[in-house]
């Protein structure tokens, strides 16, 4: 499977809205590991935990389109049998205590 493309990260000031949500992506048990480093290669986008051909994903992104576009590209990849968004939270660095 070819590597997917891999955007450079944004830089966010501290009042921009972030979106912080959370996947299921279930694959298929012998394309498990290979899905997992595709979709840690992807920008802004952490695996938290891998069981049973299931990968817990959470992304982060200026808005819901972003992150649906990247789940849309996580359901592509050669493995995946499906990937459903589970959480999403909005808010900002600032309220996260965070600097860009």
């Amino acid at each position: 499977m070819p590597e997917p493309a891999v955007p450079d990260p944004v830089t966010r000031e501290p009042d921009t809205t972030l979106h912080i949500s959370s996947a299921v992506v279930r694959t298929l048990p012998d394309r498990c590991a290979e899905v997992v480093k595709c979709v840690g290669a992807l920008p802004d986008t952490e695996i938290h935990h891998v069981a049973d051909g299931r990968i817990v994903v959470v992304m982060e992104g200026p808005d819901s389109a972003t992150l649906g576009g990247r789940l849309a590209t996580i359901a592509t990849f050669d493995g995946v049998l499906s990937a459903n968004l589970v959480f999403e939270q909005i808010t900002t660095l600032a309220d996260l205590g965070e600097s860009p």
